[in-house]
């Protein structure tokens, strides 16, 4: 083989590699996997969203139903107001509840819906009222440790409490012991 020949392999290599990572960047980011049909809108006000993005994936049952459009912060009432776009083959009640899960330990965020029992469903507009916020890895660790500090506080006024009678007794006990062998107390 001739040196343009090597040449143009190697171009043609190097170009379905980058086509190959431009691909798995799109499918991670998920912004190839939009397979949801025409869409109504409803909104969610949360206290902390987490690393909640748009275009996270909405589900219910595992199943994804619709995607995170927007995310906005409310001033008045200190909120995240997260806008849902929800596939119209899904219809769900009023009392909706949308909950801010993290797919496994370190995964993405996502919005999962869980069916009230209610019979009127959720129209384009409509806000889901009842919500639950994105769980914080760091602020659980604090307070696991600040629980246990705590633990470790009172346990150790408890066994100061408990030893103080103990020692008081060792020392009577030494005094009447020195007494009897003609000692004074002190």
């Amino acid at each position: 083989m001739d040196r343009t020949t090597i040449d143009l392999w190697v171009g043609i290599f190097v170009a379905l590699g980058v086509a190959a990572l431009l691909g798995l960047a799109m499918k991670v980011g998920n912004l190839t996997s939009s397979k949801i049909g025409p869409t109504y809108s409803v909104t969610a006000a949360f206290e902390n969203v987490g690393s909640l993005k748009p275009h996270a994936p909405v589900k219910s049952a595992g199943v994804v139903v619709g995607r995170v459009d927007n995310i906005v912060f409310d001033s008045k009432h200190y909120a995240a107001i997260v806008t849902i776009k929800i596939d119209k083959r899904y219809a769900f009640p009023k009392d909706t509840f949308a909950n801010i899960y993290t797919a496994g330990l370190l995964g993405e965020q996502y919005v999962g819906l869980e069916a009230g029992g209610e019979d009127d469903t959720l129209k384009n507009g409509d806000k889901i009222s009842q919500t639950q916020d994105a769980i914080v890895l760091e602020k659980m660790i604090s307070q696991f440790l600040f629980s246990k500090a705590s633990e470790s506080k009172a346990d150790n006024k408890e066994a100061d409490s408990k030893a103080e009678p103990s020692t008081k007794a060792a020392n009577v006990k030494s005094a009447v012991k020195s007494t009897e062998l003609g000692d004074p107390p002190f």
